[in-house]
């Protein structure tokens, strides 16, 4: 067997981006039941693009957009998009805990809706999964 090693490239992963259909609704569940913090908030009403992380990771981070919000989407594109963030189908993402159950319950007590309890998976790891108003996925995996 061969052991490679892996040479780094400098690269991080700093942004990702993820729809909001309703900034606040939005916002209160990456900073009250994410417990992120709010880095950035920029626009106004459903034109806001909100900046948010865990607050000793401030060089990686979640926007969170007006969907289709690009000029180059065409009203079809924009109906597309919005009617698959509302089934769920749209966008994810996969966060870590290094304690599952204890950030699962906490999460769960705002109110948020709740996908998946925690359960090992057999691909080897255990996770749960929960919605965030605008219907993305929010899954988080057991470190």
């Amino acid at each position: 067997m061969s052991t490679q090693t892996s040479k780094s490239t400098g690269l991080t992963i700093h942004q990702t981006f993820l729809p909001h259909t309703d900034p606040e609704a939005s916002l209160a569940f990456y900073r009250d039941a994410l417990g992120f913090e709010a880095f950035l908030d920029v626009g106004q009403g459903a034109m806001r693009w909100i900046t948010v992380g865990p607050a000793d990771q401030p060089d990686t981070s979640i926007v969170l957009t007006p969907p289709g919000a690009d000029p180059g989407v065409t009203d079809a594109e924009r109906r597309t998009v919005t009617e698959m963030m509302a089934k769920g189908t749209y966008a994810a993402v996969i966060l870590g805990a290094t304690d599952l159950e204890a950030t699962f319950e906490r999460v769960q007590a705002t109110g948020a809706e709740v996908m998946q309890e925690p359960v090992d998976q057999p691909y080897g790891f255990r996770d749960c999964a929960f919605r965030d108003p605008a219907g993305n996925t929010v899954r988080i995996k057991q470190l």
